[in-house]
């Protein structure tokens, strides 16, 4: 199977990198810099499973894209979607499969009007993960699964073709037979955490020290469950407790990494996995809208930022 891995950014990298070292064929999609960084210092991964030096790993341009390739791992920020897109126009063919590892649902509509419904999976990743100051990878934490499934639920042939090259390639991996309910699972969570450190500007930690701080990061998940509820995916028991053991947990200092790239003053998915939730409410809530809150909160930052001068992405 031949994958073309948009990016060698944190996620594309890295996932891109334990499958070509398990010995896939894997070409990564890069601009003109990262090519040359990449055939100059190869791609390094540093992880708490493993590094990885991958010495001049395949890389192709948009613009040397020739013919289509049979699997397409998309893991870019939601704002750089549309370049991606533009960026794999001639590698997607008649039998060609997009597998998106995006947070929320958005992109899903983007792709499907792109590519047709029928090309794209849903999937996601559960990593912490970045690029330091020399483009190397580095592995924050111990994990780093990936979860795909056909969105109509069930099996397919392409999803057990897949499997059997995702299988064994050094990280977790499974298939998902409601692919989408985890996918929901995930964004309430990450909505939920986004929300919840960028409004405060602190770790999970630090506002459960603060008076008021716990019932207002319960109320955000329960006001993000709802959403979900809203569309037939109420996050089920069990991840309602994981979540709720970790909106809860004293001096943790767990953040989103939206508030990294806030610190950071970088761009941010605020419409992405914030907005979109909101846009999808239908159940009206009681009261002020702490969601609503930190959305506002988000693209106020992006305001002064547009108004500053900082690039959009």
């Amino acid at each position: 199977m031949r994958i073309l891995v948009v990016g060698a950014g944190a996620i594309g990298g890295y996932f891109g990198g334990r499958l070509l070292d398990a010995g896939r064929d894997v070409t990564f999609l890069v601009r003109e810099r990262r090519a040359e960084r990449l055939a100059q210092c190869g791609l390094k991964l540093r992880s708490p499973h493993g590094d990885l030096v991958l010495e001049c790993p395949p890389t192709v341009l948009a613009k040397e894209v020739a013919e289509p390739f049979d699997l397409i791992l998309l893991s870019c920020k939601a704002y750089d979607l549309e370049g991606a897109i533009e960026s794999v126009k001639n590698a997607v063919g008649p039998n060609t499969v997009v597998l998106p590892l995006l947070n929320g649902m958005r992109h899903l509509d983007v792709l499907d009007a792109h590519f047709g419904a029928d090309k794209v999976l849903g999937g996601q990743c559960v990593i912490a993960a970045t690029l330091d100051a020399e483009g190397e990878i580095v592995h924050l934490n111990q994990l780093h699964s990936m979860t795909i499934g056909e969105r109509a639920g069930g099996r397919s042939a392409r999803i057990e073709a897949i499997a059997a090259e995702f299988a064994d390639a050094g990280f977790d991996f499974q298939v998902s037979d409601d692919i989408l309910q985890s996918m929901w699972e995930k964004w309430v969570f990450l909505a939920t955490l986004a929300a919840g450190t960028c409004l405060m500007r602190a770790p999970i930690g630090d506002i459960l020290a603060a008076p008021g701080g716990e019932a207002l990061l319960l109320g955000l998940f329960d006001e993000c469950c709802t959403v979900a509820a809203d569309h037939g995916h109420r996050p089920g028991d069990e991840t309602s407790a994981r979540a709720h053991a970790t909106f809860t947990e004293k001096g943790s200092l767990l953040t989103a990494s939206m508030l990294r790239d806030l610190e950071n003053n970088a761009a941010i998915e605020a419409d992405h996995i914030v907005g979109d939730l909101l846009a999808r409410r239908v159940t009206k809530r009681e009261g002020a809208s702490v969601l609503a809150a930190a959305y506002t909160h988000l693209k106020a930052y992006e305001a002064r930022r547009a108004r500053t001068g900082q690039k959009a992405g």
